[in-house]
């Protein structure tokens, strides 16, 4: 009975892959990789849960709750960094399960999954510190000729020079400094593991979140301002931010036959001629959005700003504070937005314009960094209490030594 239910799930997994495309061709959103990957889950659940009825055991059940907690969490408030923790916990106790289910039932198809992962965690351990300072070395390369060398540029760089600095020397440290020496210098590497930790989440829940799928019933769209081209033109990235919104615009106009307002948000800056929204609407308007549903707030300075000054002029429009609301702005960036959004106190996902991928990493960086900047007091106590341990460590070594 088993090898028949394999072949069912099988057939009806590869049916659902061949339709899921034609299906999302009728709808005004064609996105469909989404539904893919929700679909492989759901037909894996399935799969799994009849594995362990076959043993008359209900292990799943153990990852089951921790995938439940993490929907709770983010159905709940989809605007939370704890949300990549327990994601990343369900996957921890999830791949745990899926171990020991293998060893229980050798099955055929769970033990090419395993070896899938277990080729892919080995060349991550082998070389994947190595690959990852030449892709930060190439990638520096490539966005310092296509975007200048501004600091903001330059993140990769300082990160693969910092890594190659340690590296070297972390492995000529054990000959040169004494043990107790070698402890102090250990406060780097654990604080280095911390933050990448606290990075894997961010990237997490930042990508997570890209998987939004707004309904068709806004009533506004704000589109976040980014600087302006010699102070009045768009540049193509705050232009992909604006044509995200006016995609949204046509697609709810085409399935309801009511439009949302698309506020342009941005304010005039030092070197700026005209506000960053005044630049947006014209950009708008020659798309063919017509000048009524079109709104500008050309006051705010960063992206808090945005909501909270966005969000006044909202409920002056609407007339009161339960309209529903969606942001644009380009993908690296719109998980923070959210944050700033849930700040300001107003109920809004957002939507991310595509960026182009060697702009990513460092734009990723960007993002985690002002992320941080945003938590440092944690960080900072975290950061303070490996170091004390350490320092502690060390002094014990150190009187050790002497009172030999």
């Amino acid at each position: 009975m088993g090898n028949y239910f394999s072949i069912i799930i099988g057939i009806i997994y590869l049916i659902g892959v061949f339709i899921i495309p034609k299906w999302r061709q009728k709808k005004v959103n064609q996105d469909w990789k989404f539904f893919e990957l929700l679909w492989f889950s759901i037909c894996f659940i399935i799969y799994v849960i009849f594995l362990e009825v076959q043993l008359h055991t209900y292990y799943f059940l153990i990852p089951s709750s921790f995938l439940l907690i993490f929907l709770f969490s983010y159905f709940k408030e989809k605007r939370r960094l704890a949300n990549g923790l327990l994601f990343n916990l369900f996957l921890i106790v999830g791949m745990t399960y899926l171990g020991s289910l293998l060893v229980r039932t050798m099955n055929p198809l769970l033990i090419v999954l395993a070896g899938i992962t277990s080729v892919f965690l080995l060349l991550l351990l082998l070389i994947g510190l190595y690959a990852l300072l030449v892709f930060l070395y190439w990638n520096a390369i490539v966005v310092m000729r296509k975007e200048g060398h501004s600091l903001a540029n330059l993140l990769t760089l300082l990160l693969a020079i910092g890594l190659t600095v340690f590296l070297i020397f972390n492995y000529y440290s054990d000959k040169v400094l004494p043990q107790w020496a070698s402890l102090l210098f250990g406060i780097l590497p654990l604080s280095m593991f911390y933050f990448s930790i606290v990075f894997y989440n961010f990237l997490t829940i930042s990508i997570i979140y890209q998987f939004n799928q707004p309904k068709y019933n806004k009533d506004f769209i704000i589109v976040l301002g980014s600087g302006l081209i010699d102070g009045k033109t768009v540049p193509p990235l705050l232009g992909k931010r604006i044509e995200k919104a006016i995609q949204f615009y046509k697609a709810q106009s085409n399935a309801t036959l009511n439009p949302p307002k698309i506020l342009m948000s941005g304010g005039k800056g030092d070197d700026e001629h005209i506000a960053e929204s005044l630049a947006m609407k014209n950009y708008a308007l020659e798309k063919g959005i017509p000048e009524e549903d079109i709104l500008v707030e050309t006051n705010s300075k960063n992206t808090l700003e945005n909501m909270k000054f966005s969000k006044e002029i909202m409920e002056q429009d609407f007339g009161g504070t339960d309209f529903r609301a969606l942001f644009t702005t380009n993908n690296f960036h719109l998980f923070r937005a959210g944050l700033f959004a849930k700040m300001a106190n107003l109920k809004a996902d957002g939507i991310g314009a595509r960026t182009a991928f060697y702009f990513l990493p460092n734009a990723f960086l960007r993002e985690f960094i002002a992320i941080v900047m945003m938590h440092k007091r944690r960080h900072l106590i975290v950061c303070g209490l490996i170091a004390v341990m350490m320092i502690l460590f060390a002094l014990a070594e150190f009187f050790l030594v002497t009172s030999r």
